[in-house]
């Protein structure tokens, strides 16, 4: 019976964990405290750094910006809301 539980216990927790392993490839702004900068003020500060942003929505915690690079690459930029900072930059060219 023990080792039953024992098991039981065992798959329940690597159940429980899967999730959080399944999304360690993705962006993370943290926990996120404070208040959430605009969209236009994160398209503002992220077209400073050279990119041409053509569409930013709220995505897992994050601001998720669709943009082109100086080079012409299709990128999605993870920015964290409250400090403007890109956290994650994919290419999608």
């Amino acid at each position: 019976m023990k080792k039953q539980l024992l098991i039981a216990a065992s798959t329940l927790t690597l159940i429980m964990a899967t999730p959080a392993l399944a999304k360690s490839d993705d962006a993370s702004c943290g926990n996120v405290s404070g208040t959430w900068m605009s969209k236009d003020a994160v398209k503002t500060k992220v077209a400073a750094q050279g990119y041409d942003v053509r569409r930013i929505k709220r995505e897992n915690g994050c601001y998720e910006a669709y943009a082109i690079s100086s080079k012409g690459n299709r990128l999605e930029i993870y920015i964290n809301p409250v400090t403007g900072n890109i956290v994650k930059t994919k290419n999608k060219s």
